[in-house]
């Protein structure tokens, strides 16, 4: 399910590497440079080294590591340290919006460091805006979701890994009946 607002386009950049099949969307420097223009978090498109789609990655696993300590896992003291290390070199400015709400926005103009900036002002504004623990990742297949039910207990993201759960379970239960 679509996160609100802009928390959609971490989502979807943490959702383009699609974990159990292994396929990427982002796995050379030329397709990251047109995804992040493709999602505007770059006002042009920008050229980009193997050195940036590294960055890319390591933010992104990062994020998604944060997401699933949002799901209740524990956060791996080295994502931390990956998160901080991949927007490290990120410049920040403070602008004031129409309704004088402070905004955090990237200082760079363009390139992988605009679009890093743009990915951690919108996790920070979801963090101060209460959507953040919303955005988890599915603790079968880890992707990222928005958990829109009511008490926030939404643990897969979609019926079949929840299916593969309980399956597992089942089988499991059956072993330890008869062993």
């Amino acid at each position: 399910m679509a996160a609100p607002g802009d928390l959609e386009l971490v989502r979807d950049f943490i959702n383009t590497l699609d974990v159990l099949p292994g396929t990427d969307e982002i796995g050379d420097p030329a397709s990251l440079a047109s995804w992040v223009a493709e999602h505007r978090l770059v006002p042009t498109q920008p050229t980009l080294t193997e050195e940036d789609l590294g960055r890319a990655w390591s933010l992104r696993e990062a994020l998604r590591a944060l997401l699933l300590a949002n799901a209740g896992f524990p956060l791996v003291p080295e994502s931390a340290e990956a998160f901080d290390d991949a927007v490290s070199s990120a410049r920040f400015r403070v602008r004031t919006d129409e309704a004088g709400r402070l905004e955090l926005l990237p200082t760079e103009t363009g390139g992988l460091e605009h679009a890093i900036g743009r990915l951690v002002s919108i996790v920070l504004a979801a963090q101060q805006g209460g959507t953040w623990h919303r955005l988890k990742a599915c603790a079968e297949c880890h992707w990222a979701l928005y958990d829109r039910t009511k008490n926030r207990s939404a643990a897969w993201c979609g019926s079949q890994c929840g299916a593969r759960v309980r399956a597992r379970r089942h089988r499991r239960r059956r072993r330890e009946e008869y062993a």
